[in-house]
C-alpha cells in the first residue's frame, strides 16, 4: 500500500516545533483539535486534556483503541540562583548528560519565553579542568544559563522567571536525504504522526472498519498516568503506538515495525501480539519482537488503573531514546502499515 511521506513529515514537523514537556501540553494538543477538524473526525478532549477520536466500525460493542503520547521530556525551574542562574527539576527520565549544552526556553506563567543554554556548574575545562570532566552530571550539579544581561536572583525575578515555569529543550530536528529523522522527542512525536495519518487515509479512502477504532491522544505518558483514565468503555483491544528501542543487545531496529513482548510492567497479551505478527507475516511488513527491561508505556498505565483490556506496545524503532533520537522514515512506514492492517483486520 502506498503512504504519502510527505504528509507524514509535515505532521511530524509541526509536532515537533511546538514545546510540550508533560504538564505542558496545551499549545499541541490544539495543534491535534485543528488538524481533527480539518479532517472532519469526530473526537473529544477528556478532563486531563487528552483527545480521544472515534472512528465507527460495524461491530459497536466490540472496540479497539490506539494511543500515542505527545507529552516529552523536559524540566521546571527548581530555583532561582544568587547569580541569576536557574536551577532545573527534571520532568522524565532521562540522564543529565544527554541535555548538557543544550540550547532551551523558558516559558513563564504569564506566557512569556526566554531563552537559554544548559550547563553544568562546572562548564570550561580552562577554569575547573578535570574537575570539569569528572564533575557528576546529576541535577544538582546542572543550571540553566539565561541569555539575558544579568547576575542576579532579583533581575532574573524582575525578568517574571519563577520557579515552577518550564524548561523546553531544542529539538534540533533533522531530515535527512536518505530517509532519517535526527530529533528530541521522536519518543514519542512519531507515534502521533503516523497515528494523524492514519485516521486522515482512513476516513478520505471511506475504509470500513469491522470494529469502531478509538484513537487516544495522551499528555502524561512521561509521567506515568497517561492512560490511566478515560478509557472508551467498551474498549477490548488496547494498542500502545510508541516506541522501539535499538541498541545494544536489543532486536529491535530503525529499519521496521518494532513489537513489543515485555516491559517493566510485564508481558503484554500474547494473542492480541501473536495477531500483529501474523499480520506482519501476511502483509510482508518488516517487523522484530523485543523485550524491553526499563520501560512503561500508555497500556502500562491502563492495566494498573484496572482496565480489563489486551494489550499490545508497538512503535518506530527509536535509537537513543530520551536522548537526541533517531529513526529512519521506513520504520515509520512499516508502524503505519502495521498500523492500517489492524484496523481493517477481522
Amino acid at each position: 500500500m502506498t503512504y504519502n511521506e510527505e504528509i507524514i513529515k509535515g505532521y511530524l514537523k509541526d509536532i515537533l516545533s511546538i514545546s510540550s514537556p508533560s504538564g505542558y501540553t496545551e499549545k499541541v494538543m490544539d495543534y491535534i483539535r485543528k488538524e481533527l477538524i480539518i479532517l472532519n473526525a469526530p473526537h473529544f478532549t477528556t478532563n486531563k486534556g487528552a483527545v480521544v477520536v472515534t472512528l465507527k466500525g460495524k461491530n459497536d460493542d466490540y472496540q479497539r483503541t490506539l494511543s500515542a503520547h505527545v507529552d516529552t521530556l523536559g524540566a521546571m525551574v527548581k530555583k532561582i540562583n544568587a547569580t541569576g542562574s536557574l536551577g532545573l527539576e527534571p520532568i522524565g527520565g532521562f540522564m543529565m548528560n544527554s541535555i548538557e549544552g543544550e540550547n532551551c526556553t523558558i516559558e513563564t506563567i504569564d506566557g512569556n519565553t526566554f531563552t537559554g543554554t544548559i550547563q553544568s556548574i562546572k562548564p570550561s575545562v580552562h577554569i575547573s579542568g578535570g574537575e570539569a570532566r569528572e564533575l557528576k552530571r546529576i541535577p544538582e550539579n546542572m543550571e540553566v544559563i539565561l541569555d539575558e544581561k544579568i547576575s542576579s536572583k532579583k533581575e532574573v525575578e524582575e525578568l517574571g522567571i519563577s520557579v515552577g515555569d518550564f524548561i523546553c529543550f531544542d529539538t534540533r530536528t533533522l531530515f535527512t536525504e536518505k530517509g532519517f529523522i535526527k530529533s528530541r522527542h521522536l519518543d514519542d512525536k512519531a507515534s502521533a504522526s503516523i497515528l494523524l495519518y492514519a485516521i486522515k487515509h482512513i476516513i478520505e479512502n471511506n475504509i470500513e472498519l469491522p470494529y469502531t477504532t478509538n484513537i487516544f491522544i495522551s499528555n502524561y505518558e512521561e509521567v506515568g498516568h497517561g492512560a490511566s483514565a478515560s478509557m472508551p468503555e467498551k474498549t477490548k483491544e488496547f494498542v500502545s503506538i510508541d516506541m522501539g528501542c535499538p541498541g545494544l543487545d536489543q532486536n529491535s531496529s530503525e529499519y521496521s515495525v518494532c513489537i513489543c513482548a515485555k516491559d517493566s510492567s510485564g508481558p503484554y497479551d500474547l494473542g492480541l501480539r501473536k495477531k500483529l505478527v501474523d499480520i506482519c507475516k501476511k502483509e510482508n511488513i518488516d517487523y522484530k519482537i523485543d523485550t524491553y527491561p526499563f520501560y512503561g508505556s500508555d497500556a502500562s498505565a491502563a492495566l494498573r488503573a484496572g482496565y480489563d483490556i489486551k494489550t499490545a506496545l508497538i512503535g518506530a524503532g527509536i535509537f537513543a531514546s530520551h536522548g537526541y533520537e533517531r529513526t529512519h522514515m521506513d520504520s515509520i512506514l512499516c508502524t503505519l502499515d502495521l498500523i492500517i492492517k489492524y484496523c481493517i483486520s477481522e
